[in-house]
């Protein structure tokens, strides 16, 4: 009683994702250990912000939705949409993105859809933000080349 020491356990982000939305855990998602998760609320967390300022700014890239999951529905939508990604260098990974959309655009989401993301080649954490701001022909051309590569 007196003198004794608890043993305490640390609580991870997975462990608290596990318990309250077990359909976005890693394992539910359907990623190995390396795949981040669901990131910090942006509203939230310094870190968080700091990343997506950072994605915004980022290199294009191509892609293609594999699922997605609403995180929270308070005013705008929030939801984590898991990519399949293929850069104009060739390189292709499994891209996370955690983005606030409007009813419409959640509403149009569709596995298969080929979006229009930016990522971070120096850090590649397979963190990517969408990027609805991409010129349309720059996208074609990204488009194009991804072809060539799988080709």
């Amino acid at each position: 009683m007196f003198g004794s020491k608890k043993s305490r356990r640390t609580t991870t982000l997975d462990d608290l994702v596990g318990r309250l939305r077990p359909d976005l855990t890693r394992e539910a998602l359907g990623v190995g250990p390396d795949f981040p998760g669901v990131a910090p609320n942006p509203l939230l967390s310094r870190q968080a912000r700091r990343r997506n300022a950072d994605l915004r700014s980022g290199v294009l890239a191509l892609g293609t939705l594999v699922d997605w999951r609403e995180v929270s529905s308070d005013g705008s939508p929030r939801v984590v949409l898991m990519l399949d990604v293929n850069t104009a260098e060739g390189t292709s990974f499994r891209g996370i993105a955690d983005e606030t959309l409007t009813i419409t655009e959640l509403t149009r989401l569709a596995a298969g859809q080929e979006l229009p993301v930016r990522y971070r080649p120096a850090v590649m954490d397979h963190y990517v933000a969408l990027a609805p701001d991409a010129d349309q022909a720059e996208v074609q051309r990204l488009t194009d080349v991804v072809a060539q590569h799988g080709a």
